[in-house]
């Protein structure tokens, strides 16, 4: 759940990121414009610990005055046209289409109850967006329950699922929905069984942590406070309250049961409490979470007291004991924990006499990075990292030996637990779990692992023409950083490049939150690789990659560590004959706004195009914003002499200097966007303007009905990235694009 505030592409974006290509220098003329508005400069100076910011574009935070919308109107009008306009860009497009098209549906978030019921986000071929249907068994007919499509053609905008959570007997459903990509859900009760809502719409929803009371009877949401005509932005998400809802009964009735308001916790305003009912109806577990903080707290109380609305709350774990992930079974509380296990442990704890202290191994520390739990009734499921391939153990309930791995058909990766919704793959009233398991050469398939150990494929993803190219060849490479650190990268690329500096690369990072890329399957990268392109994905110190210090050592003051490593994987393309300057484009999203951002302004020479998507820039300015707060144990704050050292080295608005020569830059934003300010897009394309000398476009794409990503359509999604795969190879110099 911490994932929402995080400045995240999630796994919707990464899937925008793998479609990315690389382009060239091709005509300027292409991107001139006839009568462009020049952002006048309004200089903003601060003082921070005696040291002078100024900020010519300040101005731009305020997206609703009529003249910087103006602006923003008219400069992304531009964008789209001078994109339109690429040759090859319509062809490029429609391959990317016909490949997304060749494949039936695709499926998302699955969740299994009792009863053979499993709950599908499915798109199919000609929709354009996940609706929500339910299947009895595995080759059972859907039948659907939400349809964000049809609601779209009641209100006249785009809604997607954010989240959802069947009562246990898959009778009951609840779920949310936002509208135009602002994550700002609703939160929809439903019979299953009659398809008629229960009750009326929650609001305020945002953050989700719902679920419901074991009899299906009671549901528990986070809800935020109540806007004031007073509050800051930076309010926003301050003061959130889990609240307890019979199901069918007006809010007006709910209760708040866990939050800075309850008897006996100690939740400061900017930690998101959460509440979860364990399956055997003995306890309630109160999660805190300090934005994005990784390391959580938790609370337990009989799960009786909660549903009457008196909870009596006891704390077990505080974010000192450094647990990131827990599962429940039977009474005992399993946790992933990096206290004096840099790459993670698995320990469990029993409940009716809690002390972390005494927990119990289960995985002892080793060189794999463990990375989460999920409980099903048959075992305790153990995710694990290899380097970037993940290792899947389970040790079966009522057992004291070592957990065994699960010998799986496929190096590649998967989730136990969904990072931006938070669903399990496990069910604590069912043996075995589901797990989606992807390689870079080969797409995405659930697989179900039983009881005694076997795996087979579902079937619930249908196969697609394209699922298993042949001849793509996937390289892993340690390259050496700037301090002799080893940093890992993937190479893909078809078996017939020449390494002869003239291949068009596109090279994809983030290295934020310590979120990892792992091996992941994408058509638009397929499309890229028809082009003869090569993809590199780095792993810079500030993901996980090897654990808990690698993560730390590209993190607040040891950011810099990040885009260095980025760096030096660049220059290792070069050097190895991949690409060359010329040929060779960087892109991140979100987070990875910093990592390419910094990475253009400290060697602008190395690159001929970059592509902050929703990219995060500004971070001087971040927390003045509601996502902001959130996103201080990330990345420091302005208030301290440290945090705002660490976040001027890392903004890259604030080191873009006039009089050079920067590459082409494609800066992509939703205004919607909840995670990152729209105007941390339009302040650096602003400044960008107006310091280049290179004479490469400047470009900014704006989606108005957009926001982060996450419930983008499937044709804002494909047209994104089509524009984005023409903007480098346009940029690159590649034939077929250039004017």
């Amino acid at each position: 759940m911490t994932s929402r505030m995080k400045l995240n592409a999630s796994s919707l974006l990464r899937q925008v990121t793998v479609a990315f290509v690389a382009a060239g220098c091709g005509a300027a003329a292409l991107a001139q414009a006839a009568a462009l508005p020049v952002a006048p400069v309004r200089t903003v100076t601060d003082t921070y610990h005696g040291v002078r910011i100024d900020d010519p574009y300040r101005y731009f935070e305020n997206k609703n005055d009529p003249a910087v919308a103006r602006w923003m109107k008219a400069h992304s009008e531009h964008a789209h046209a001078v994109l339109a306009r690429i040759p090859g860009r319509q062809a490029l497009l429609e391959k990317i289409q016909r490949y997304d098209a060749a494949t039936s549906e695709r499926v998302a978030q699955i969740t299994r109850v009792p009863g053979e019921l499993y709950f599908i986000e499915r798109r199919g071929a000609a929709d354009n967006q996940y609706k929500l249907a339910l299947r009895r068994g595995l080759t059972g007919v859907d039948r659907l329950l939400v349809d964000p499509e049809a609601v779209e053609k009641k209100t006249g905008q785009p809604h997607a699922i954010n989240w959802y959570m069947p009562s246990a007997d898959g009778a009951r459903l609840a779920y949310g929905l936002s509208a135009q990509g602002s994550e700002a859900a609703v939160l929809h009760l439903l019979d299953t069984r009659t398809g008629r809502p229960i009750g009326r719409p929650i609001t305020r929803a945002e953050f989700g942590g719902v679920d419901w009371s074991p009899d299906g009877t009671h549901v528990v949401v986070n809800r935020l406070r109540a806007p004031r005509a007073k509050d800051k932005a930076t309010d926003k998400y301050q003061h959130s309250q889990v609240w307890l809802l019979r199901a069918g009964r007006p809010i007006a009735e709910a209760k708040p049961v866990f939050g800075t308001a309850t008897r006996g916790v100690d939740i400061k305003p900017a930690e998101i409490p959460i509440v979860s009912f364990t399956h055997d109806g003995r306890w309630a577990l109160g999660m805190v979470i300090n934005g994005t903080q990784r390391e959580l707290g938790l609370y337990v109380a009989p799960q009786a007291g909660v549903l009457a609305g008196k909870p009596v709350w006891k704390r077990v774990l505080k974010p000192s004991n450094a647990v990131t992930g827990v599962a429940y079974f039977d009474d005992t509380l399993y946790m992933v924990s990096h206290l004096g296990a840099p790459r993670s442990k698995v320990l469990a704890m029993r409940l009716d006499e809690p002390d972390v202290q005494k927990a119990e191994p289960v995985m002892p520390a080793s060189e794999r990075v463990v990375v989460n739990v999920a409980a099903a009734s048959d075992a305790l499921y153990i995710e694990a990292r290899d380097g970037n391939i993940k290792r899947l153990y389970k040790r079966p309930h009522g057992t004291t030996g070592a957990p065994v791995e699960v010998k799986l058909p496929l190096e590649g990766s998967f989730e136990l637990v969904n990072s931006e919704g938070g669903a399990s793959a496990a069910n604590p009233r069912l043996p075995g779990v589901l797990i989606d398991l992807q390689s870079w050469n080969a797409a995405r398939q659930v697989y179900e692992v039983a009881a005694d150990g076997s795996v087979r494929n579902t079937g619930l993803q249908p196969a697609g023409p394209y699922d298993q190219p042949p001849g793509i060849v996937a390289t892993e490479v340690k390259v050496k950083s700037h301090d002799g650190a080893l940093v890992p990268m993937s190479i893909i690329h078809r078996a017939d490049v020449k390494l002869d500096g003239s291949n068009p690369t596109i090279l994809y990072g983030y290295a934020s939150y310590g979120s990892t890329e792992e091996p992941f399957y994408s058509l638009s990268r397929l499309a890229w690789l028809d082009q003869g392109g090569v993809y590199a994905i780095a792993n810079p110190r500030g993901s996980s990659v090897y654990g808990e210090e690698w993560y730390r050592a590209g993190f607040q003051a040891t950011k810099p560590n990040t885009w260095k490593d980025f760096i030096a994987c660049a220059e290792y393309l070069v050097a190895q004959k991949y690409t060359s300057p010329s040929k060779l484009g960087i892109l991140g999203g979100s987070a990875g706004g910093i990592l390419v951002g910094m990475a253009m302004v400290e060697r602008p020479d190395l690159f001929a195009a970059v592509i902050p998507a929703v990219g995060a820039l500004d971070m001087l300015r971040m927390e003045t914003t509601a996502n902001g707060v959130p996103n201080i144990p990330e990345f420091g704050s302005v208030k301290t002499e440290a945090g705002f050292k660490s976040l001027l080295a890392m903004s890259p608005y604030a080191h873009i200097k006039p009089g050079t020569a920067y590459p082409a830059v494609l800066l992509t934003h939703g205004v919607n966007d909840p995670r990152v300010e729209v105007w941390t897009s339009t302040k650096t394309a602003a400044r960008l303007m107006a310091a280049t000398t290179s004479g490469k476009p400047v470009l900014l794409r704006l989606e108005y009905d957009a926001g982060h990503g996450i419930g983008s359509t499937k044709k804002q999604q494909l047209e994104e990235r089509a524009d984005m795969l023409s903007f480098f190879l346009w940029q690159m110099g590649v034939a077929g694009f250039q004017p």
